[in-house]
């Protein structure tokens, strides 16, 4: 049993039978620091979604356009993208469990903030405050939650950090669209100040007390490349929807130069010299994590991308509210909820790669019935594929983060779980860029056909970008045949790292 567990057990009671690394199911002392892990990620992943309901209230507010409002959306992302790879660093230096305490505080801090904000410029200073805590909940939950069940549970605590990952784009429509409804746009930043005050309090009792080694040097030169290439890199990709083209300059420039300083960072990560990296790339060697990065990116692209087209069809299609859409996508949310405890508890006992194929399998089924809209498609009929689709999601990402992080130890977890939050929130970028470029050159098509009911032309967009989320869904099927089939073992961190 690791330190930090040992100090676990004598914080809660748990049952003296069950050790941290067996292959029994998760005991109380796991399960009430995953309480506050989840309480940290619903607040992160619900944040994301409840404000991109707002932006039209936010135009009407301050009397901005949709490219100026579209950046407290962006401020948030570039946050999140400059605090991420520091994340791993951080908590071997400083302790996850005051690092967590300092995420939650911020977080909550800049919630607070962008409530009383009077102005837009005000809202996106607020908001990067906000991403600066929000980027670091996401790895350091996982870090806390791996390290506190040990390499033979991953699965099962995956499963249960998944539940706010995969259910939070579906939700966070609905609880936004009813608090302006109710209330005013305020009230989707200040609702984060109960729960952020209950996760502080929640943290500060039940995390177990960090034990910091003697500090590793910080990586200067690769913070100096990396944080700022990623923010470049993912401000450029974040332009291509207003731009509408990647040639434009305000497209290209950003995303070259970030993108010439990641590839900068990678020979200066790998070199002899550098024994503590910002971001550890050594990890690579060991293939089952290499096969859930690949895996990880084309599944982010696929389902965070098209993501974002479910609730525009219900609303631009079809007349619905904002509120409607909502919970017309609420399906996908109970699907997952019946897979995603099964699929983690699988992924432990027999690897995640039956479970994973699978999952891909019955995501592109439920999936392959949006490749057929129109402006008719009957409501149960895309109701029951929304289903399906959450059955086979709740078996497909958090099994990938668990064949990623099961064969890890010690601080190499911390290492771990950074490198797949930065592929997840690169990819999801990349993703949700994507589809609004295929969408919107989809609508100007239709509506230039001058037909006087363009609506079956539109709902025909939506078809063929449906139909390219498929194709990306159907590609995660060739990772997935390589991920572990059987029980994963942990591997040597001294190993891992070998020059």
């Amino acid at each position: 049993m690791n330190t930090e567990t040992s100090d676990l057990a004598e914080n809660v009671p748990e049952d003296p039978s069950i050790t941290p690394g067996s292959d029994a199911g998760l005991d109380r002392g796991v399960l009430i620091v995953a309480g506050v892990v989840v309480l940290g990620a619903i607040m992160s992943i619900l944040d994301i979604t409840v404000v991109s309901v707002a932006l039209q209230t936010f135009q009407t507010e301050f009397n901005a356009t949709a490219a100026d409002v579209a950046w407290t959306m962006t401020g948030y992302t570039l946050a999140l993208a400059a605090v991420i790879p520091l994340t791993g660093w951080a908590a071997d230096r400083f302790g996850t469990k005051r690092l967590y305490l300092l995420a939650v505080f911020l977080f909550t801090a800049g919630s607070v903030l962008c409530s009383v904000a009077d102005g837009l410029g005000q809202l996106v200073l607020f908001r990067v405050i906000q991403g600066l805590g929000g980027g670091m909940l996401m790895p350091l939950g996982m870090t806390i939650l791996t390290r506190a069940a040990g390499p033979d549970r991953v699965g099962r605590v995956m499963a249960v950090l998944g539940i706010p990952m995969l259910l939070g784009p579906i939700f966070g429509p609905i609880l936004g669209g009813w608090l302006i409804e109710i209330a005013s746009w305020h009230w989707i930043f200040l609702i984060n100040l109960p729960i952020g005050l209950v996760a502080l309090a929640y943290a500060a009792k039940v995390l177990p007390k960090d034990h910091v080694e003697p500090s590793e040097s910080f990586d200067w030169l690769g913070m100096l490349m990396l944080s700022p290439g990623l923010a470049a890199f993912l401000y450029g990709v974040s332009s291509i929807p207003e731009h509408g083209t990647v040639t434009a300059t305000e497209v290209w420039l950003p995303a070259l130069v970030g993108l010439a300083l990641i590839v900068g960072f990678v020979p200066w990560a790998l070199h002899p010299r550098n024994i503590h990296p910002l971001v550890e790339l050594r990890l690579f060697k060991n293939r089952d994590m290499s096969i859930a990065v690949v895996a990880m990116m084309l599944f982010a692209i696929a389902f965070f991308g098209s993501s974002l087209l479910f609730p525009l069809y219900f609303q631009e299609i079809r007349g619905e509210t904002a509120l409607s859409a909502g919970w017309l996508i609420a399906p996908q949310g109970f699907g997952a909820m019946i897979t995603m405890p099964i699929a983690g508890i699988l992924a432990d006992r027999i690897g995640p790669g039956k479970v994973v194929l699978t999952g891909i399998g019955t995501i592109v089924v439920g999936m392959s019935v949006f490749t057929q809209l129109t402006d008719t498609t009957p409501y149960p009929l895309m109701l029951g594929a929304l289903f399906v689709m959450g059955l086979g999601m709740g078996s497909t990402m958090m099994p990938i983060m668990s064949a990623a992080l099961a064969t890890l130890t010690d601080h190499n977890i911390a290492r771990g779980s950074t490198l797949m939050n930065i592929t997840q929130q690169v990819a999801s970028s990349i993703g949700f860029a994507l589809f609004s470029v295929l969408l919107t050159n989809g609508l100007k098509d239709a509506l230039a056909q001058q037909d006087p009911n363009p609506m079956p032309a539109m709902a025909e967009a939506y078809a063929d970008a449906f139909l390219v989320a498929v194709v990306l869904v159907a590609l995660c099927l060739v990772p997935a045949f390589f991920l572990p089939r059987r029980k994963v073992a942990p591997v040597d961190p001294a190993a891992m790292v070998a020059h």
